[in-house]
C-alpha cells in the first residue's frame, strides 16, 4: 500500500461514516413517524422533519471530518479515536438543539432519542469492525509506514522491539540510525533484518534508502533540543514526519498535558489518582455490571456449580485468603477447579514449578480436576468473583489479587500494585496471563495502576472476552 495507505484508509472510512449516519437518520425518521399512526407522518412525513434529518446529516459528517476523527495518528490503535466519534455525535446533536431553541422549532424528543445512542453504537462498532480489517492487513505487512528510528543503540533497540511487537502502531521499522555505536554492543533479535544505515548527518540519505515518510526519534539526541529542533526543519523541507518516543515509558497519553510558553513549551505529568471522584465512578461501574452480571449468569453458575460437586468430592465454592488494597485481606470466591487437598500437595510439586517470579503454575498440573481444566480454559472459575465485585473487595479491572505469601516477598516498587483494588482481569489477562514473565506482569500492573481510566477499563473488558475465548496462558 505504501505511504498512500492513511489517505486510502481515511476514505474508507468517510464513506462507511456516510452510510452509518444515513442509516441512523432514516431509521430514526421511519421509525419515529412511522409508529405514530395518529400522526400527519403516518400518510406523509412531514416537511420539517426531512429538513432537520438532512441538517443532522451534514452537521454529523461535517463534524466527523473537521474534528479529526480520520486523523492518521489515532488510527488503529488507543481509545482516541473512539472518544472522538462518540464526542462528535454529541456535538452534532447539542449544535442542532440549540439550533431548535433559537428558531423555536418543536422537535419530537423521540427522534433524538432513536439517532443519538444508535448513531454513537453504529459508528463506534464500524470503527472497530475497520480496526479489525487493518490488523489483519497489517499481520502480513500491509497498511504500514516505513519508518527510520534514530538515536542511541539502547535507545533504538528499546523502540525497535516495541514497534515490533506493537504493528497496530502503524510503523515498520525500515532503518536505524544510530548516534552512538559501542564496539561491546550486543546484536539481539530485535535487530534482525533491520538496516543501520548511518548517523543523524546522513538523515536525508538513510531516509532516501530506506524510503521511509517518518523518523522516530528515540530518546535523547547529542545537542539536546536545538538539535531536534534542526531536525525537524530538515525533515520539513523532505516531507517526512517526525515522531518523538517519549522517554515518560509507563505514563499513558491522558496524563501528560502541554501548555504553551514562548520559548518554553511545558509538559505537565498530572499524579496518578488513586482515590477521590474517578474511583466513585469506577465503584459505581462496578456495582452495576457485577450486579448485572450476577444477575445473568446466576443459572450457568448454579450448573456450574453442580458440575464441581458431581466431578470430585469436596465444595464448589473455593475461598482463598487474598491481599487487596492497602494491604488488606479479603476471602476470594472462586468455582473449585483442585482436588481438597491441593495445597498440601504443593510443597512436593515445587520442583515442577513452570511459573513467573512468585507465582506457581504448571501446564500439567496433577492436582486439577477434570473439569477444573475446561473451565480454567475458559475461566469459568472466575465468575464467582463477581460477589466479590459487588461486596467491594475487587474490581472488575485492576491488578491480579496476589496471596500473602507473594506479598511477602515484594520488592519496591511492586507494593504499588495494592494501591488500588485488585481485578477479575487487567492488562494481565489480556496480554498472555501465565505465559507473562513476571517482571512484565508487574510493569503492566503497575502502568495500570497509575494510569487507569474508565474509557480503558472499557477496552480492557471488551479485549478480555478476546483473550478468554483464544484461552492462551490459562492453566
Amino acid at each position: 500500500m505504501g505511504a498512500n495507505w492513511p489517505a486510502v484508509y481515511a476514505r474508507g472510512l468517510r464513506v462507511t461514516d456516510m452510510a452509518v449516519t444515513a442509516l441512523v437518520v432514516a431509521i430514526a425518521y421511519f421509525g419515529r413517524f412511522g409508529m405514530d399512526s395518529n400522526s400527519i407522518a403516518a400518510q406523509v412525513p412531514p416537511f420539517e422533519y426531512a429538513a432537520i434529518s438532512l441538517l443532522i446529516l451534514i452537521l454529523w459528517n461535517a463534524d466527523l471530518a473537521l474534528f479529526r476523527t480520520r486523523e492518521r495518528q489515532v488510527l488503529g490503535a488507543g481509545a482516541t479515536e473512539y472518544k472522538r466519534v462518540m464526542q462528535s455525535a454529541l456535538r452534532s446533536f447539542g449544535l442542532l438543539a440549540i439550533i431548535m431553541v433559537v428558531f423555536q422549532l418543536d422537535v419530537v424528543r423521540g427522534f433524538f432519542a432513536i439517532a443519538l445512542p444508535l448513531g454513537m453504537a453504529l459508528l463506534v462498532l464500524a470503527r472497530w469492525l475497520w480496526r479489525r480489517w487493518i490488523a489483519r492487513q497489517r499481520a502480513v505487512g500491509g497498511y504500514l509506514s516505513n519508518a527510520v528510528v534514530l538515536g542511541s543503540t539502547d535507545d533504538v533497540r528499546y523502540v525497535i522491539s516495541q514497534l515490533q511487537a506493537n504493528l497496530s502502531t502503524g510503523y515498520r521499522v525500515a532503518g536505524v540510525a544510530v548516534t552512538s555505536l559501542d564496539l561491546d554492543t550486543e546484536i539481539d533479535q530485535s535487530w534482525y533484518r533491520v538496516p543501520v544505515h548511518s548517523n543523524l548527518a546522513d538523515i536525508a540519505r538513510v531516509i532516501r534508502l530506506s524510503e521511509a515518510d517518518t523518523v522516530i526519534v528515540a530518546g535523547n539526541l547529542p545537542g539536546g533540543p536545538r538539535t531536534i529542533q534542526e531536525l525537524g526543519w530538515r525533515l520539513g523541507d523532505l516531507a517526512t514526519e517526525l515522531v518523538l518516543a517519549s522517554s515518560l515509558t509507563n505514563v499513558a497519553g491522558p496524563r501528560v498535558h502541554f501548555r504553551p510558553v514562548e520559548g518554553l513549551p511545558l509538559m505537565h505529568v498530572e499524579m496518578p489518582q488513586y482515590s477521590g471522584g474517578k474511583h466513585v465512578y469506577k465503584r459505581v461501574a462496578d456495582v452495576f455490571l457485577s450486579s448485572m452480571a450476577l444477575l445473568v449468569l446466576a443459572p450457568l453458575l448454579l450448573v456450574l456449580g453442580i458440575v464441581v460437586r458431581l466431578d470430585s468430592s469436596g465444595p464448589a465454592l473455593f475461598h482463598q485468603e487474598r491481599i487487596g488494597r492497602n494491604g488488606e485481606t479479603f476471602k476470594m470466591i472462586k468455582f473449585r477447579s483442585m482436588v481438597v487437598d491441593a495445597d498440601a500437595q504443593l510443597e512436593k510439586l515445587a520442583g515442577s514449578n513452570q511459573g513467573a517470579g512468585l507465582l506457581f503454575k504448571m501446564a500439567a498440573d496433577p492436582r486439577i480436576t477434570k473439569c477444573g481444566r475446561w473451565m480454567r480454559k475458559f475461566s469459568f472459575d472466575e465468575l464467582p468473583q463477581f460477589w466479590n465485585v459487588l461486596v467491594g473487595n475487587m474490581s472488575l479491572v485492576g491488578p491480579r489479587p496476589p496471596l500473602a505469601t507473594e506479598v511477602a516477598q515484594y520488592q519496591a516498587p511492586t507494593h504499588r500494585r495494592l494501591l488500588i483494588k485488585p481485578g477479575i482481569t487487567g492488562l494481565w489477562q489480556i496480554n498472555g496471563r501465565s505465559n507473562l514473565a513476571w517482571d512484565e506482569a508487574v510493569r503492566l500492573d503497575l502502568y495500570y495502576v497509575e494510569n487507569w481510566s474508565l474509557t480503558g477499563d472499557l477496552i480492557i473488558l471488551w479485549r478480555t472476552a478476546k483473550a478468554v475465548c483464544a484461552s492462551e496462558g490459562a492453566y
